[in-house]
């Protein structure tokens, strides 16, 4: 079973940082937090861990709010790397560290992103020297980002990734970097959460685009910088005119 647990160092609010260690077997676990417990001690971080002991009950539980995750190459229902490739076809910004025994499983680590291998027992020293890099150039997802699941997995999408949005059947489908899929929300659900970013207007009755993306407007079409066209209701026209020239206003 998946264990969860906080590791506070001050009372004053600060950033809690998720960090999420896979292992099959506990101890190897149960010595990583002590470990990172003390780095925690030696910073003034906020850990919050979570537990999971093979590569399914990750994939099963995973969060997209992670910020670090630890993971054992060697699992028997599921290994580390296809763990991770799994992981990275949406996650690409979890730190991601590999536990191993076995150093010739190290480069094979790396095309999955990985911020580096850790030899099994980990030693304080070395562990400290990678979360120091690790920590010098990250401060915690604070990017705003709309987060779903669907049938093909978890997503956390960035809003300064986020193109557009449609109307699908009864659903919605997000446009974002090279990927399309559908979120189990109505329209109106969505807009409600867009709208609620500057950057989102309301086009038409089936469209909600990012103004960050269009490059010109042609009768009643807009031309985004991907080349895709959206279609602008008569209905919403002037709204969206008086937006979309504010938005550029502000962009000069």
């Amino acid at each position: 079973m998946r264990t969860e647990t906080t590791f506070h160092i001050k009372k004053e609010r600060t950033t809690v940082y998720k960090i999420a260690i896979c292992d099959d077997e506990q101890t190897p676990i149960s010595e990583l937090k002590k470990t990172l417990k003390k780095y925690a001690d030696e910073t003034g971080k906020t850990f919050c861990f979570f537990e999971f002991h093979d590569g399914t009950e990750l994939l099963e539980n995973y969060r997209p709010d992670f910020d670090l995750l630890f993971m054992d190459i060697r699992m028997e229902k599921l290994n580390g790397l296809k763990t991770a490739e799994e992981i990275r076809k949406t996650d690409n910004e979890v730190g991601l560290f590999f536990l191993t025994s076995l150093s010739q499983y190290v480069w094979k680590g790396y095309e999955y992103g990985a911020v580096n291998y850790l030899l099994k027992p980990v030693k304080y020293p070395r562990l400290k020297m990678e979360l120091d890099r690790f920590f010098s150039h990250y401060q915690g997802r604070n990017e705003p980002y709309i987060s779903f699941s669907n049938a093909a997995g978890k997503f956390k999408v960035p809003y300064k990734d986020l193109r557009y949005a449609e109307t699908f059947r009864r659903n919605v489908l997000l446009h974002f970097q090279n990927q399309e899929q559908v979120i189990y929300k109505n329209m109106k659900e969505i807009a409600s959460v867009l709208e609620s970013q500057r950057q989102f207007v309301r086009c038409h009755a089936s469209f909600i685009v990012n103004m960050a993306y269009i490059k010109s407007m042609e009768n009643l079409e807009v031309y985004l910088t991907t080349d895709e066209r959206i279609p602008v209701s008569q209905p919403k026209r002037k709204e969206f005119m008086e937006k979309l020239t504010d938005y550029w206003g502000d962009m000069l």
